[in-house]
């Protein structure tokens, strides 16, 4: 290691040593595991909305249209509010994309993707990263709400 490498090392030793810089765990359920899911929903949901066909609902084909036109601009400000704070997120995960089924397999897969949100949520502090948080899940529901009762 060079000289100013192993300086900067040490500098970012001592500023977490003094707690000025707190290291995010890549824990199941923390932010990367919240951030991998929301954006492969956005994926997901554009998939389940392309499938719907004439013996799954036009409201189905609306609401899911509405989720995934919603979702980016939310986890994009989520993402960059919380990596303006304590820098850029690591861990990403992607999954494999389902084929849509039924109005049920879209109802279960946003209640999954709400207890996702819920569980990794805990380990975030901030008040605004809540409120933004608060936003994605009110995207959530009213996709949910058009699912279960517009049909």
């Amino acid at each position: 290691m060079d000289k100013e490498t192993r300086l900067r090392q040490d500098l970012l030793n001592e500023v977490k040593k003094r707690g000025l810089v707190v290291e995010q765990k890549s824990e199941e359920g923390g932010i990367s595991n919240m951030i991998s899911k929301l954006l492969h929903s956005r994926s997901q949901t554009h998939i389940f909305h392309w499938q719907t066909n004439s013996q799954s609902s036009f409201a189905e084909h609306m609401a899911l249209g509405g989720y995934y036109e919603g979702i980016g601009d939310l986890l994009d400000g989520l993402v960059e509010s919380f990596q303006g704070k304590h820098g850029i997120i690591k861990g990403y995960k992607s999954e494999n994309l389902e084929s849509y089924e039924s109005a049920k397999q879209l109802i279960s897969y946003f209640e999954n993707l709400n207890e996702v949100i819920e569980t990794s949520r805990k380990s975030i502090k901030e008040s605004y990263l809540q409120n933004q948080i608060d936003t994605i899940q009110e995207l959530i529901f009213s996709t949910l709400y058009k699912l279960k009762f517009l049909k």
